[in-house]
Order: C-alpha cells, then structure tokens, then sequence
C-alpha cells in the first residue's frame, strides 16, 4: 500500500514537472535573449565585429565557390579560411599585429623549408631523413627559445609560433613529395588572400582602435578620480556647498578603475604600434606613454581607498577641530579636482592646458600650507585628543600625497604633450589671467608740456601714451638674450 503510494507520488510529481516545462524553457529562452541584448548594448563593437568575421569568410569562400580559382588553388583553400578564423582580431591593430606575423613567418619558414629539403635531398637518400631531422630540431628549439624573450614574447610571439608549424610542415611533407614548390606556393598565396581580406575589412568596415581605446581609457580614468576627489569634499564636510544626493556615487568613482588593469594597457598599448596613422594619431604616436600616465593613476587611485576609508569611518574628530582645517581641506580637493579635470580634457581634446592645470596645482599647494599652518596651530596638548584627530590627520595627509601624484600626472602629460604635438589652446573659462598676459604691453602714460609750470601740465588736454612692446628674445651662440623693445609714441 506504502510503495503504491510513493509510486502516485512521483507520478504526481513527473506529471507536474512535465506541465511545468514549457513555461520554464520559455522564461530560461527570454532570460538568455535578455542577456544576449545587453551584452550587445553595452558594446555595439562586438555585433559589428561578428559581421565582419562573418563577411570575410564569405569572401575568402569564393576560393571553393568559383570554379576557376578551385582549379588555381585547389584544396588549399582551406588555408585562407582557417587563416580569417586565426588572424580576426576585436582591434585593428590585433588583425594587423597576427596578419603580418603570419604572413612574415609563412614565407619566411617556407622559403626555408624548401631550401631545407633541397640541401637533405643532396646528402642521399639515406642522409635525407637524418638531415632533415637535425634542421627540424635546430630551428625549432631556436625559434622556441626566442618566444621567451619579452620583446619577442610581446610583439612577435604568434610569428615564431606559425614559423614552426610552417617550416616542420614544408620540411617533413618534402620528403614524400616531388612538388614541395607547388605545395608552399598554393599555402603562402592562400594566406596572404586570406590575411588580407581580413586586414581590409577590417580597417574600412567600421575599424575599432586600439589605440583609441587606451587613449579614451587614460583619460576616463582621470576623469573618475576628478570626480571622486571633488565628491570627498561634500562628504567628508557635509555642511559644504559641494553637498548633493549624488555625492555618495561620485566619491567612489575611483573604483571603477581597475587597479591590475596593466596587462589591458600593456596589451593596447602593444596592438596600438602596428597601427597606421588615423584621425588625430600619427604614424609614430608614442603609446607607450600612456602607459606611464596610467601607472601614475592607479597609484593615486590606491590613495583614494584610505579617503573613503576616513569617510566611512565611525571615528570622528572634535567638530571644532575638523572646522578648522575644513577650508584648506575643501580647497585641495576641489583645486586638484579641477587640475585632474583640466588634463584629462587635455588628452581628450589633444590640446594644452599646461597653464590652467599649474595654475590649480598652485592653488592646491597653497591650501596645503594654510592646511600645515591649521594643524600647527590646533595641535592638541593631550593624547587623548591627540588620538582622535589621528583619522582627520591621515585624511590630511593622504590629500597632500593626491596633490603630489597629480603633479606626476601633469608632469606627464606635458611631456607626452610636446611628443604627440599637441595644439596650444588658450581657454579663458579655465585660466582666464591667460588671455590677458599676451594682450598686456609695459608703458608709461603723462601730459605733453605746453608750459613750465606745474599748473599748465597738469591742465593740458594732451597725453603722450609710450608703450614698450615686447618682442621675443632670441638667444645667439653664446646665448645672449637679444631681445629688445619697441616702443611706439601716440599723442591724444
């Protein structure tokens, strides 16, 4: 009676998964197709990216399609096919980078391969084999041991790889065939069809950067650490006008940047060089000092972790004595906030704000003294006290390091500026004392004399306005300052 009614039960049980089962598979198949429009939301690239695989194996398909290039190529036109699936890369300069190594490495490694076997077939039919042995194993482990080298490793590593597999393929198949010759012809043409379909496509279909992807990155970062800096002043003071409802969002910012993102960067960074010149980028842009301004931004981004530790902290300090250095506090944050800013503008703009960003740096420097001079002056006689204004001094501190790191930042910038070619850009919204400095001329202005006394002159109706302009000093051999004035007389 008992095994009947655990039969009924499962019965039961199976009956009710099985009536359950449309339903589930058609909310699993929405919940997937969900995620699969997110994922292509998030980064159109990658649907444009299938596209392009996907057109240039059409392409290259034509190899088998048309009867007369068949007859041309014949069955190694699987080569061209498996070399669009191999060399398809996300950027540009990834397609370009395995494209150039595999057609570099194929030809070299057959042209190799075949001399190899003609130089075996010359030691006999005996020797033929060991000849080719001792050839396969020598340049093998060679090329083997040369992709442990980090240059190599980085940028050729793929081509040491194909030139393996090609020079052992040409070498060993020579053996038991006649036509190596034709065989290495009908493999090089096919990958070099298929490579460059692939590069072509690539660079005229909707091209993706790599190099603007690191520069975009760079600069996206500063941005979030501007944003972060300026958030800590509404949070940590919240009484400051800085103070919002999405203060709380913008103050961690920061973590949005990723700290081990230096492989991602490297690797940009690497695919960037094999690009040719595009938009704003020249032909020898210098990558690579991207990747020292993002080294110097993830390290400032790890100061940013010890201000949101002080600003979650439960320990606070005396109001009175967070007053007092609340000012200098909120200066430094919003000036370095503004220096951040402005060079991050300048790498997105490819423009020099050189002026207005030491113009915040200053400021920011300034506020530091005043912060040093506040902490001098409200230093506690006590330990007790001493203990809790501990937290408000290391969040003083860490600003100070901020404000060093930013300079780095700038530093950088500047010299990365100057390689790249920037253009100077004058901004009065953003250092407004630039636009004057160039338009203001030394000069002296009095009355013209008509008289000997005193009275006269100064009731003349006449003005003689004498201005010095200057002119750009030039520096000789022996660098001498040449530089001289023009001075230019009006009578009003």
């Amino acid at each position: 009676m008992e095994m009947d009614l655990n039969a009924q039960v499962k019965k039961a049980c199976f009956l009710q998964r099985l009536k359950d089962f449309p339903s589930k598979l058609k909310d699993g198949v929405t919940k997937r197709i969900k995620h699969v429009q997110k994922f292509g939301k998030d980064d159109p690239r990658r649907i444009i990216h299938s596209i392009k695989v996907g057109l240039s194996l059409t392409l290259v398909s034509m190899l088998y399609y048309v009867r007369p290039l068949y007859n041309s190529f014949g069955v190694s036109g699987m080569w061209a096919i498996l070399t669009v699936v191999v060399v398809s890369e996300f950027t540009v300069g990834g397609t370009l980078s395995k494209g150039l190594n595999r057609a570099f490495a194929t030809l070299i490694a057959g042209a190799l391969g075949v001399g190899a076997v003609h130089l075996a077939r010359l030691c006999g039919h005996k020797g033929e084999p060991i000849v080719l042995g001792i050839l396969v194993f020598s340049l093998g482990a060679a090329a083997t041991f040369s992709r442990f080298f980090p240059r190599i490793k980085q940028r050729y590593d793929y081509g040491a790889l194909i030139f393996i597999l090609t020079f052992s393929m040409v070498a060993v198949s020579g053996y038991r065939t006649d036509e190596i010759l034709v065989i290495a012809y009908q493999r090089l043409s096919t990958i070099l069809i298929g490579g460059t379909i692939c590069i072509l496509v690539s660079i005229f279909v909707f091209p993706v950067w790599a190099g603007e992807d690191l520069h975009k990155m760079v600069a996206n970062n500063i941005i979030k650490l501007a944003n972060s800096l300026e958030g800590f002043e509404g949070e940590y003071f919240p009484s400051s006008e800085k103070t919002s409802k999405g203060t709380n969002s913008s103050v961690r910012e920061y973590k949005s940047i990723n700290l081990t993102s230096k492989s991602t960067e490297d690797t940009l960074a690497n695919l960037a060089r094999w690009e040719p010149g595009h938009g704003r980028f020249r032909l020898r842009h210098p990558w690579t000092k991207y990747l020292k301004i993002a080294g110097l931004v993830r390290q400032c981004a790890i100061h940013f972790e010890v201000l949101n530790g002080c600003v979650l902290s439960d320990a606070k300090a005396p109001q009175d004595f967070i007053s007092k250095i609340q000012e200098p506090c909120s200066i430094i944050s919003r000036e370095a906030g503004e220096a951040l800013k402005a060079i991050a503008k300048s790498i997105k703009t490819m423009s020099r704000y050189h002026v207005c960003v030491n113009t915040h740096i200053k400021n920011s420097k300034n506020a530091i003294e005043n912060l040093r001079l506040a902490l001098k002056v409200s230093f506690p006689e006590t330990d007790k006290d001493l203990l809790e204004i501990i937290p408000v001094v290391t969040m003083a501190s860490t600003l100070i390091d901020i404000v060093s790191y930013v300079e780095k930042i700038s530093e950088s910038v500047d010299e990365f500026s100057v390689l790249a070619h920037f253009k100077e850009n004058l901004d009065p919204k953003l250092s407004p004392e630039l636009g004057q400095h160039h338009l203001l001329h030394k000069g002296t202005v009095k009355p013209v004399l008509e008289g000997d006394n005193e009275e006269e002159c100064n009731n003349s109706p006449h003005v003689v306005i004498a201005v010095h302009d200057e002119q750009p000093p030039t520096v000789n051999e022996n660098n001498v300052n040449l530089g001289a004035e023009k001075t230019t007389v009006v009578v009003v």
